[in-house]
């Protein structure tokens, strides 16, 4: 009846629309009502509504066939509400630059290694004595924690939600156990200062002077990982690294990445040649942007830092996200009904108040493999551009 009154109110003299919509919007619609093709709109729309009102239609065909800009004043209120778009999801980044594994239980794993006896063979000379190599175990450990959340629904809230505003209640859950994971994984690496003091050492893994990105700073880094070597004084080989940079990186590091051709060398300086070559940091560089970055490094550093990492698939990694065995993804409960209706038929609400409820649970944890070696796997700059 809503509608009609107001279809009636926009037919009939100026005082019944001003009492209707109010002076200012009762003076636009006066205006349009001397317009043939807006009288025509008005006099479908009141016959659609008549029809859906007498039950001869369903009720989507009229949501179908009004818009906003066909009756912007009369409808506002039921045509202009809409849910606002979700916040689309950042697809995990950390598996590509950190370990994944497993644990069987909440306490304590160890992560081992074993180091010695895989450098050069010696020379041994006739009938002497062969050499004793020397092994060295080293240990790093961690665990795992359960996480968390909880929603309730009142029946009331489910009733009234004509915009299926809570259809995806499980999967919100759902997303808050995935961006869980991308925060745990960042903060092993990354603390509030920018690269984490826990792993990154002056004179060990931090690139000197903490340089800008740039090409000719990813050709220190190069240099820098190419330096170290295990146990047996062997070089370590890097096949593929991984850079990862904070959102405000991603166009530079891809403008380097894609370039066609790169050139090196010192441009204020008119006695020194530029070489120019073609791009090979294509295929021995992949980029991950790690949104979390600036989140844990508030400071200036956390839009300016960026980390070189070794691929954890091909050597040893600096750190490891470990999941519960058997319990590797999020798990998404929704609570049992309580109660059943006489008579039968099914039932989804508490019996107590009539709400419903759903949780998610994950349990994961993390940890630095630095005293296994993980700190050769990685090096890493603020940015700052100071030592």
């Amino acid at each position: 009846m809503g509608f009609e009154l107001a279809l009636e109110s926009v037919a009939s003299g100026e005082d019944a629309i001003h009492e209707m919509f109010g002076e200012s919007d009762g003076r636009r619609i006066r205006d349009r009502r001397r317009d043939p093709a807006y009288l025509r709109s008005l006099t479908e729309a009141a016959k659609l509504i008549n029809r859906v009102s007498a039950g001869t239609l369903p009720f989507h065909y009229m949501k179908e066939a009004m818009t906003t800009s066909d009756f912007p004043l009369l409808f506002a209120d039921i045509l202009d509400r809409q849910m606002v778009g979700e916040y689309q999801e950042t697809v995990p980044t950390w598996p590509t630059y950190i370990r994944r594994g497993t644990v069987p239980t909440f306490q304590f794993v160890s992560r081992m290694a074993v180091d010695g006896a895989e450098g050069r063979l010696d020379r041994v000379a006739e009938r002497e004595e062969y050499p004793e190599g020397e092994l060295e175990v080293a240990e790093d450990r961690y665990r795992v924690f359960k996480y968390g959340k909880r929603l309730d629904l009142s029946w009331e809230a489910q009733v009234n939600d004509d915009l299926d505003a809570f259809r995806n209640l499980p999967s919100r859950l759902a997303r808050g156990a995935r961006r869980t994971e991308n925060y745990i994984a960042t903060s092993l690496w990354v603390d509030e200062n920018g690269p984490s003091a826990d792993l990154y050492e002056d004179g060990l893994n931090v690139i000197p002077g903490n340089p800008e990105l740039s090409i000719e700073a990813l050709q220190e880094a190069f240099s820098l990982l190419s330096t170290y070597t295990d146990e047996d004084g062997e070089p370590i080989l890097i096949e593929m690294a991984e850079l990862t940079v904070p959102p405000a990186l991603m166009v530079p590091a891809q403008n380097i990445l894609n370039a066609i051709q790169l050139e090196l060398g010192d441009s204020t300086d008119a006695s020194r040649a530029r070489l120019v070559t073609s791009n090979w940091m294509k295929n021995r560089v992949r980029l991950n942007v790690e949104p979390y970055i600036p989140h844990i490094a508030t400071g200036p550093t956390g839009q300016t830092m960026w980390a070189l990492h070794a691929n954890p698939n091909s050597g040893r990694a600096f750190a490891e996200v470990g999941f519960l065995r058997g319990h590797e993804t999020p798990a998404l409960y929704e609570r049992a009904p309580n109660a059943r209706r006489v008579g039968g038929g099914e039932v989804r609400e508490s019996f107590e108040d009539d709400s419903m409820a759903w949780r998610v649970r994950h349990v994961l944890g993390g940890g630095l493999l630095k005293n296994t070696g993980g700190q050769k796997a990685t090096v890493a700059s603020d940015g700052s551009g100071t030592s």
